[in-house]
């Protein structure tokens, strides 16, 4: 399977406020949200925009700091098996690309990993971890 991109994520440091606004541009998240950590919302096209929180990005990054400009999104790319994952992120890291997270098995049920693009941005890579989604 060729990756293909799944993903745009933003990381809120306020997540209602954050709801509020992408909400105005009629995004649609579920009732509650403002009490989860991370949220989802279906893209025309199959996509998904999701915010999550900086206590989120900590859960799995200890060492995540905010960027003093922009830089709160993130781009991702689901890959077809958790193997894919490794495999893909191993071509870029061997390519000259900055491995940011090796691959790891995430608690929300994904195989994931970080590659930064040439400018910085980071780029994630993931699969589900068992066949049924």
């Amino acid at each position: 399977m060729t990756p293909r991109f799944a993903l745009i994520g933003v990381v809120a440091s306020d997540m209602a406020a954050s709801l509020a606004f992408y909400r105005r541009l009629g995004l649609v998240f579920p009732e509650g949200a403002e009490e989860l950590p991370h949220v989802d919302a279906e893209l025309p096209g199959g996509l998904t925009f999701a915010l999550d929180t900086e206590e989120t990005i900590r859960s799995f990054h200890s060492a995540w700091q905010p960027p003093a400009g922009g830089g709160r999104v993130a781009i991702a790319f689901r890959c077809g098996s958790p193997a894919e994952v490794d495999a893909l992120y191993e071509d870029l890291v061997s390519a000259g690309y900055h491995g940011e997270l090796k691959p790891w098995d995430a608690f929300w049920g994904q195989r994931y990993a970080t590659v930064l693009d040439p400018d910085g941005n980071g780029v994630d890579l993931f699969a589900p971890l068992s066949v049924a989604e």
